[in-house]
């Protein structure tokens, strides 16, 4: 079991990290300008594509979980289709995107309410990075099927290509052109055309023979996209609420100052880099849950889960020592604004406590998107935010300024993994 958790897991951490080096690489290119305005340009901008982007994240779970059942019951014609119904979703979503651009900037950056120069600097970012939609969706559709289909390989291949090229082309637009946000969004717009065009290929390289089962006339039946869309309106829910709350963390640091919002930037990288490694592991979960489930065998299904915690239990020490003994070195990489660095060192001690209280939630999410079992994931997440973190800021935490809302934000993370886990019995093991 050991054996077939780290064929999985190995090369989709290998792949997702290189997502938070992307993310690193974007803040140290900003952060290295003179100006914090720079930074929070970039965060904010990014957080309005992570509110895009991150809301279509129940394609790549949907398309996984579905996908891992049918490999399961050996139904590749099935497995076929879901593809070709989350392809076809993906490309609507992505167009609908790009011809609603300007309404979407307009309510994005009225709620969000930062100062004049900060919002053209990340208007030039968004109004470049929108067109990469398309690409975007579509990616991730194909990522998660990909991973429904034991393949972890593939999805390893076109993360790392992505990625790549889009760290060559932002250094070169913005070191050697010198250009600034622009340079950034480029970057990522030739780089999610370029992944999107390997993927195919990839698949067809890999699969070609399964799809001569594909017949264009079932994507007429709307029964199959309205069972896929029944699924996964709960992972949207999910999904759209920790938008909700990372977007706030955003907001609220926004309105706590240039510098805050600066500092806790660097700061949130810790996070994304532990979620994306431990990430790894949740789609080995998606991938070998969904096969044991579709299979009927739960007595290798609670062997695989508990394999996997004993696992992420050995990652979130390891991550919590380095960032414990090397965390702080790294800040100076990200930027060279000495006050920005400070609140950064200052708040430091909450970056101990991520890997502590989210490596759960992380594995338990994969988990039960193995088995679908998204209502459950959508009400864990109601309560996490509506009944936890949300009441707790603004009547008991909001004066406790940037402390309160990285206290929050922890409780937050937290309740998810124990929410889950409370209900495994009922939702995975029956």
């Amino acid at each position: 079991m050991n054996k077939k958790i780290l064929r999985l897991a190995i090369p989709n951490v290998i792949s997702n990290i290189t997502v938070p080096l992307l993310g690193m690489v974007d803040v140290g290119l900003m952060g290295h300008l003179g100006s914090q305005v720079y930074i929070g340009a970039i965060a904010i901008a990014t957080m309005i594509f992570n509110i895009i982007f991150w809301a279509f994240g129940f394609l790549r779970m949907g398309s996984s979980g579905f996908t891992a059942q049918a490999y399961g019951r050996r139904d590749f014609p099935e497995a076929v289709m879901v593809f070709a119904r989350s392809i076809t979703l993906a490309v609507i979503s992505g167009i609908a995107i790009i011809l609603l651009q300007k309404p979407i900037a307009f309510v994005a950056f009225g709620l969000i309410g930062v100062n004049n120069e900060m919002e053209i600097i990340a208007s030039s970012y968004y109004y470049i990075r929108i067109y990469t939609a398309p690409a975007t969706i579509a990616l991730t559709a194909i990522i998660g099927w990909l991973i429904g289909m034991q393949n972890a390989r593939t999805p390893m291949a076109i993360t790392i290509l992505v990625n790549a090229v889009n760290i060559a082309y932002s250094f070169f637009f913005v070191i050697v052109l010198g250009m600034k946000a622009e340079g950034i969004a480029w970057g990522s717009l030739l780089a999610q055309y370029t992944g999107l065009i390997f993927a195919l290929w990839m698949v067809h390289r890999h699969y070609g023979k399964l799809f001569r089962t594909f017949k264009a006339e079932k994507l007429k039946n709307l029964q199959p996209f309205i069972n896929f869309l029944a699924v996964n309106k709960d992972i949207f829910i999910r999904t759209l609420l920790i938008i909700v709350v990372i977007s706030f963390f955003t907001f609220r640091s926004a309105k706590l100052g240039d510098a805050i919002l600066a500092g806790n930037t660097l700061l949130y990288q810790f996070f994304i880099f532990f979620s994306y490694f431990m990430d790894g592991f949740a789609y080995a979960a998606e991938s070998l849950v969904g096969k044991y489930y579709g299979a009927n065998d739960k007595l290798m299904l609670e062997k695989t889960v508990k394999k996997l915690f004993v696992w992420g239990g050995g990652i979130c020490l390891s991550f919590t020592l380095i960032y414990f003994l090397f965390g702080k070195m790294l800040l100076p990489l990200l930027t060279n604004n000495k006050e920005t660095i400070l609140i950064a060192n200052t708040y430091f001690y909450w970056v101990y406590l991520i890997p502590l209280v989210t490596f759960s939630a992380f594995l338990w999410d994969g988990i039960y998107v193995g088995c679908t079992a998204s209502a459950a994931m959508r009400n864990a997440m109601i309560i996490s935010t509506i009944v936890l973190f949300f009441p707790l800021y603004f009547f008991v935490l909001k004066g406790w300024g940037n402390n309160g809302l990285w206290l929050a934000f922890i409780i937050f993370l937290a309740s998810r993994g124990l929410l889950l886990q409370w209900q495994a019995k009922k939702q995975i093991y029956s």
